[in-house]
């Protein structure tokens, strides 16, 4: 079984649309070779620009941990959650709400971001 590399990458393809929504008319199966044309949008994550791919990507790597991310990507903390609410914006994500995490609001505490009361307000639930 042998696998043929695709003619064209993602990220040539996101350079190409330019962040504009296009459709992809023909799809074909690498390992069987079968053809299906047809109307297919592509996955919300191809969508976005090759740098926001990486970003997201090298997010999942890190487990979702933005004191690494800071490490990796070499910016601060309001950087990568800024560029994580962008990028989460430009998706049709599922509304949850949930609470930060111990650690998030330890973080955001040593850093200055937030009071003591604040985050004991968010470490309690409250408002």
């Amino acid at each position: 079984m042998t696998t043929q590399k695709p003619h064209h990458d993602w990220q040539a393809l996101t350079e190409l649309t330019q962040g504009k929504a296009f459709v992809v008319e023909r799809v074909r199966l690498v390992e069987s070779g079968v053809a299906i044309e047809g109307g297919f949008e592509p996955p919300q994550l191809a969508r976005l620009s090759a740098e926001d791919q990486v970003f997201v990507a090298a997010f999942l790597k890190s487990h979702g941990s933005i004191k690494e991310m800071e490490q990796v990507f070499g910016v601060s903390y309001p950087t990568i959650k800024a560029r994580l609410n962008r990028i989460a914006g430009a998706l049709d994500l599922v509304e949850i709400d949930v609470p930060p995490s111990r650690a998030d609001v330890l973080d955001r505490l040593s850093r200055g971001e937030i009071t003591a009361e604040a985050a004991i307000s968010e470490l309690e639930g409250r408002p």
